[in-house]
């Protein structure tokens, strides 16, 4: 069978869905089929199938792009500079999919909404197209809009209905939807998907592929005398790096400073949160990582794992962590409270909730019997759901319905 997984995301990218995507092409590779991975650039000049070193350039394609769009033809996508920018780029995905071919696949299986509309609209009537959905952007989106009112998108405006708008047609716009959570699931047939069209499954992790980068190591060394807290994200506003620092200046007020937090990654926010950490006396406390490529091994040095996110679906990091066999802190946004039981493999605060995030982190770090039981909960709970072939199995039986036409 000849596969493409299709993203309008940056690839290769540190995040999960790009992990998601390698995962599936290495284990369907090995069991003998064909895998191509199309997506943007890290740097958004190109769209490119990664694997096979095909690209074709936005400016080449662009000024096609722009005389269909005109404004003349279409006043509409003119009101408003995000949603033309959007439209646009998607318009580009769809002609640089064109220019590839899609008539040599088998199945396409797209991992966003804006890949899933545009390989819908240009696709052979033939192949047939599995939409997954990984998190909603309309909600995150939402979320930063009213954070950030000076952008002036309002409820109700072109902008915000737009995003509600293309996720409803790019969920609904392969032979069968595919996310991995009931709150995403929830989220979609509010949106008006329809239910039938909806198949849940969890993503599974490669567990022979985690312990032996776990077993390759790092050059971090973990303090001798403190536990280490750690949060490995990308630091951008969803992920709520911002409630876990604020949390533990509170934490450091309430017990002697026998602990340090790893925070690893990048992201925007970075100089921000760095300046967060400074002005509650955390610098020595609290230290950024940056991106890296240990996190295994990192999870292995640590004691408890954190994630104070403001949304998020099915985490990687949260998989990881519980196959590390850490007790997680978590918030209670999105998938979260699908994949930790509170008191039993981790604690679950209330969104941007740092004095409650502070309690359990403070109880985690007092009683060291308890948190050996959670972790070891957690570890329990990894092997019990997070089973790659299951996931493998799962897909390729959505393949073979969609190819079929049931």
């Amino acid at each position: 069978m000849k596969i493409l997984l299709a993203t309008y995301w940056l690839i290769p990218h540190v995040g999960g869905v790009w992990k998601y995507m390698t995962q599936i092409q290495q284990r369907l590779e090995a069991m003998g089929h064909h895998v191509d991975l199309l997506g943007n650039s890290p740097d958004y000049s190109r769209f490119h199938i990664v694997n096979r070193g095909r690209e074709i350039s936005k400016e080449w394609i662009r000024p096609f792009v722009r005389t269909k769009l005109a404004r003349e033809y279409a006043p509409q996508l003119h009101a408003d500079p995000l949603i033309h920018f959007y439209e646009e780029d998607r318009y580009m995905m769809e002609l640089s999919a064109a220019y590839f071919g899609l008539d040599q696949y088998d199945v396409i299986h797209t991992q966003d909404i804006f890949a899933a509309r545009a390989m819908a609209r240009v696709k052979p009537a033939h192949v047939p197209l599995i939409a997954q959905v990984h998190g909603s952007v309309s909600e995150e989106l939402h979320n930063h809009f009213r954070l950030n009112p000076h952008l002036g998108i309002q409820e109700h405006s072109p902008a915000w209905k737009y995003f509600q708008s293309i996720e409803y047609y790019g969920a609904s716009s392969g032979n069968v939807t595919v996310t991995s959570t009931q709150w995403q699931k929830r989220l979609l047939l509010a949106l008006g998907v329809p239910e039938q069209r909806i198949n849940v499954f969890q993503y599974g992790l490669d567990a022979q592929q985690f312990w032996q980068q776990a077993r390759s190591g790092t050059n971090v060394a973990r303090p001798g005398d403190k536990k280490v807290i750690i949060c490995p994200a990308r630091l951008s506003f969803v992920k709520g790096i911002d409630v876990l620092i604020a949390a533990l200046g509170i934490l450091k007020s309430m017990r002697p400073q026998d602990w340090v937090c790893w925070i690893v990654g990048d992201g925007e926010k970075r100089d921000e949160l760095r300046n967060q950490a400074m002005a509650l006396s955390l610098q020595n406390d609290v230290l950024f990582f940056g991106e890296r490529h240990d996190i295994p091994a990192l999870l292995t040095q640590s004691d408890i794992f954190v994630h104070s996110c403001i949304q998020d679906n099915q985490p990687f990091s949260v998989m990881e962590a519980q196959m590390a066999g850490l007790p997680a802190c978590v918030s209670n946004a999105g998938g979260l409270p699908e994949m930790v039981e509170h008191g039993v493999t981790g604690l679950v605060s209330p969104v941007k909730d740092p004095l409650t995030l502070a309690q359990h982190l403070n109880m985690l770090l007092t009683n060291d019997e308890y948190r050996r039981i959670v972790g070891l909960n957690a570890a329990r709970w990894a092997q019990e759901h997070w089973s790659l072939d299951q996931m493998i199995d799962r897909l390729l039986n959505e393949y073979a319905r969609a190819a079929s036409g049931a």
